[in-house]
């Protein structure tokens, strides 16, 4: 998911195209989801920023604003697979997000949830052409509202102020004794800690994975057990890769080639997935979220989480797995563990029969049932079973069926 430097991409195009503009046209299109979760509506959107001026655009961590010349002012999210594109510029980050930002070839593009119109003006003496500026979201995990308050308070109101502090623009505040402080009064592996965006805004796992290979740390050694020289390598590692994330607004091209992100999504590629400097790169699966590491540079110097195997930490030969009887249904590999629990709500089970309106499937009901009757098999579907429970069906419906056997059946006989 975009996480802190990808952010800092869309305000920097945000800055550059809206500031000082008045929007002339919005037109939002409802979602009970992206809208309705945080309280807002498309309509309630479209009347609070249309025909108003932009004033400012900032971040906090994952989350951007837009202010105005009057509240209330927007706070958006991207979730998973949220971007914002422009009709004169194409604004993608890596080779990936062409799906979602490729150049303006349909406008208004697909997945959009608003767009906004600003017609030809003068800013500060220079002339800038109309634009339209779309918000996309494919997955539907983002999220879009309006925050009542004075433009200049607004990272003291919901949901900024229950965020941690964003390690760029609060330096002053995420200081060594800080997060020394935040570490020793928790005790959860030190990767959750710092996805965790109560504790620290921004944060995701290219970039948690990042710190903790600059700082020579373990990702599942718990966050209470470091002393103070790893705690001050820790702090060094998440400034530094989240301002120069932010400074190149997520352009990996401009990353330093000792980064680990540069070479960790060749997963199960071994003969790609290493360093250039040969060091090994390996793929852990712990809790449901997957870390790469370099298991040469990130030794265990103290207690790890129960649910990684030993062999795993002192040759990464193999994947750790979860522990046993632990279900993870969170399946996003850049979701924060809170923002898992609020977007990826279970979902009642859809029918898969083309060409019908989607049925939903209670997940108390039965599962297939045979009834056997006057020497015919019915089988009794729910709306969206299987080709594999049919299959099973039809093997029962093989077997011969007795004129005693069906009596028995009919009398409720076993």
């Amino acid at each position: 998911m975009p996480e802190i430097g990808e952010v800092a991409r869309v305000v920097h195009y945000l800055r550059k195209h809206l500031l000082n503009r008045t929007i002339s046209h919005c037109n939002a299109l409802e979602d009970d989801i992206i809208y309705g979760k945080v309280g807002t509506s498309a309509s309630a959107f479209t009347k609070a920023t249309e025909g108003r001026k932009v004033t400012g655009a900032a971040q906090q961590g994952k989350y951007f604003y837009v202010t105005f010349d009057k509240a209330p002012h927007a706070v958006m999210h991207l979730g998973m697979t949220g971007w914002v594109k422009f009709s004169t510029e194409d604004t993608a980050y890596y080779k990936q997000a062409k799906e979602v930002d490729a150049p303006a070839q349909e406008w208004p593009p697909k997945y959009m949830k608003f767009v906004w119109k600003f017609e030809p003006q003068k800013v500060d003496g220079e002339d800038k052409e109309a634009v339209e500026v779309a918000f996309v979201d494919p997955r539907r995990l983002a999220r879009i509202r309006l925050v009542d308050c004075e433009a200049e308070k607004i990272r003291d109101a919901t949901p900024l102020k229950e965020n941690g502090p964003d390690p760029v623009r609060d330096k002053d505040i995420l200081t060594v004794e800080w997060l020394t402080e935040l570490m020793r009064r928790k005790k959860v592996p030190i990767k959750a800690l710092l996805l965790d965006q109560a504790n620290i805004s921004g944060v995701g796992n290219w970039v948690a994975d990042e710190v903790l290979y600059q700082a020579r740390i373990h990702p599942e050694q718990y966050c209470n057990t470091f002393d103070d020289k790893q705690t001050k390598e820790l702090h060094d590692a998440l400034v530094y890769v989240c301002t120069t994330a932010v400074e190149t607004l997520a352009d990996s091209k401009q990353f330093p080639d000792g980064w680990i992100m540069k070479y960790r999504w060749d997963k199960g590629k071994k003969a790609s997935n290493v360093l250039p400097n040969g060091e090994k790169i390996v793929h852990l699966t712990v809790g449901g979220r997957t870390s790469a590491i370099v298991p040469s540079r990130q030794k265990k110097t103290a207690a790890v989480a129960g649910d990684v195997k030993a062999e795993d930490l002192e040759d990464g030969d193999a994947a750790a797995k979860p522990a046993e009887g632990r279900k993870r249904k969170a399946k996003a590999e850049d979701e924060d563990v809170d923002e898992i629990k609020q977007e990826e709500a279970p979902r009642a089970k859809r029918s898969a029969r083309g060409g019908k309106k989607a049925q939903y499937v209670e997940e108390e009901e039965d599962e297939d049932e045979a009834q056997v009757d006057g020497g015919a098999e019915q089988v009794k579907k729910t709306p969206a079973k299987s080709a594999k429970s049919k299959k099973a069906a039809s093997k029962k419906a093989e077997k011969p069926v007795t004129p005693g056997e069906r009596k028995s059946t009919r009398n409720g006989a076993t």
